[in-house]
This record gives C-alpha cells, sequence and structure tokens, in this order.
C-alpha cells in the first residue's frame, strides 16, 4: 500500500482489493528487491481481452475461458526505475502467459505511460467507459504473444 500510495497517488485503491488479487492468482504476484527493499510490485491475473476491470473493484471470480494476462498494477518506487525491472518483469508475465495458455498481455496504461508500454509490444486498443476512472491520459493496452 506504501508503494501504491507513492506511484498512484491519484488512482487509490482499498487493501482487499490487492488482497483479492493475491489470492485469487498468486503466481501473478511479483516484487521487486533493490538492495534489500521492496521496491516494486506487480500484480496481474488471467481476464477476457477487451474487458477492463473496474478501478478500485472485487473481481469475485477469475473468468472460466480467459484469453489474456491482465496487468493490474505494475509500480516502481523512484530508486527501482531505470534498473531492467521493467524487461525483467516482461520476461515473467509472458512465460506466465504462455504456461497459462493466454496469447495476449493487456493493460490500462496511465499518467502517459504508453510510452514506456509501446517499445515492450504494447499497441492501443481501443476505449472503454471503464477507463474514465482511471484518468484522462488512460489507454487500454495489448500485446500478442
Amino acid at each position: 500500500m506504501r508503494i501504491a500510495g507513492v506511484a498512484h497517488p491519484q488512482l487509490p485503491e482499498r487493501m482487499e482489493v490487492f488482497d483479492e488479487k493475491q489470492r485469487l492468482f498468486p503466481e501473478g504476484c511479483f516484487a521487486f528487491d533493490a538492495a534489500g527493499h521492496l521496491a516494486g510490485y506487480a500484480i496481474s491475473h488471467p481476464w477476457t481481452l477487451n474487458d477492463v476491470p473496474p478501478l478500485d473493484s472485487l473481481l469475485k471470480a477469475l473468468p472460466v475461458a480467459p484469453d489474456c494476462l491482465y496487468l493490474h498494477d505494475v509500480a516502481l518506487l523512484p530508486q527501482a526505475r531505470g534498473s531492467g525491472a521493467a524487461a525483467g518483469l516482461m520476461a515473467m508475465l509472458t512465460r506466465l502467459a504462455d504456461d497459462c495458455g493466454l496469447a495476449h498481455l493487456a493493460l490500462v496504461s496511465v499518467y502517459g505511460t504508453d510510452k514506456l508500454w509501446r517499445p515492450l509490444g504494447f499497441e492501443d486498443a481501443g476505449q472503454s467507459e471503464k477507463l474514465a476512472a482511471y484518468g484522462l491520459s488512460a489507454r487500454y493496452m495489448v500485446r500478442r504473444l
């Protein structure tokens, strides 16, 4: 929650939202260590392509027939940025999606970070009214594996 508060001050989510995602799909939750200190995290879970989960909402269950690995949140403290964490994360998420038989990664880019996701293979994939809660710069992005 401390890292989420630093990384996403305008997009707060309740602790139970994080807890539920970790309970539903623990293999999709990662922590980043920098010099022995927690410096970031990533939370992902199987989901349905082109369906944006509402911000700060409980999923209740994962879809029976998912077709993408959804990156719910990636947050790094300033000291972890530029450390190669994003490249390492993409390798882990790609392996995880492949292990789950999923052909896509999907995410909502916020704060203009679409510039960071595009070089990692993500492309804009349309808009949704659900993006409004994520802010004006929000973009739904997909990477085909």
